[in-house]
């Protein structure tokens, strides 16, 4: 189970306290057994720091305290606070992640469904794609929509999310794609051929939970080739 500590500390010297976590993470570097850390400043009282460190467990954590770089981070961290720092200890028993459930509804309920209209409680006003398979790399919502539902209605792709990895404001999934040619498709008439194979990667940033911009890039070669476009 996902094990969380938050640090609450009070000081003054919060550079000096920067400083001091940049050497913890220095120090033990290829030791530490944490995967995550943020440090949040409270923006009512500048003097109050909160810093959340994420472990895959409970026991991995332990590990982590025990180091004797860890030891000594402490005793200098302690030193520049006005007062002595709390710990709060949890378990996770609830982790939502929304950028991803916002990539992944949007698979589910704009592709796999062919329902581009889907996109507008998904995605903001201003979305933009990054698609060499588009007429253009800056289409306004509506246009785009347009593009993307004659190429569903065409290609009736089905894309599986294989693995997806999220950092900050931006997620990235990895697809597989199968498809049927069940309409035309840049002046392909329909051959009804069942597509295989395909791969590929998006990229989303998102804002406040909804999509606002994506980079794509999947097998276009492999597609042509099989709907017969070229040799191979």
């Amino acid at each position: 189970m996902t094990f969380v500590q938050v640090i609450d500390c009070q000081t003054s010297r919060i550079d000096e306290l920067n400083r001091v976590m940049d050497s913890w993470a220095e120090a033990t570097k290829g030791k530490r057994t944490a995967t995550h850390a943020i440090m949040g400043q409270d923006r009512a009282d500048a003097s109050h720091v909160v810093e959340i460190v994420e472990f895959p467990s409970y026991e991995e954590a332990m590990k982590n305290s025990h180091l004797p770089e860890t030891n000594r981070i402490f005793e200098e961290m302690v030193a520049l606070c006005d007062v002595a720092p709390t710990f709060t200890d949890l378990d996770v028993v609830r982790d939502e992640q929304l950028n991803k459930d916002a990539v992944r509804r949007f698979f589910e309920e704009v592709v796999n469904s062919c329902n581009v209209d889907a996109a507008d409680a998904l995605c903001t006003a201003d979305y933009r794609e990054h698609d060499p398979s588009l007429s253009s790399d800056d289409l306004a919502f509506e246009q785009l929509k347009r593009e993307r539902r004659e190429t569903l209605e065409a290609l009736e792709p089905r894309m599986v999310i294989e693995s997806m990895t999220a950092e900050g404001d931006l997620v990235t999934a990895r697809l597989s794609i199968t498809g049927r040619h069940a309409r035309e498709f840049k002046g392909i008439k329909a051959t009804n051929k069942e597509l295989v194979g395909g791969t590929g990667h998006c990229t989303f940033r998102c804002e406040g939970g909804k999509l606002a911009e994506s980079w794509w890039n999947l097998d276009n070669l492999g597609l042509m080739q099989q709907l017969g476009a070229l040799g191979g």
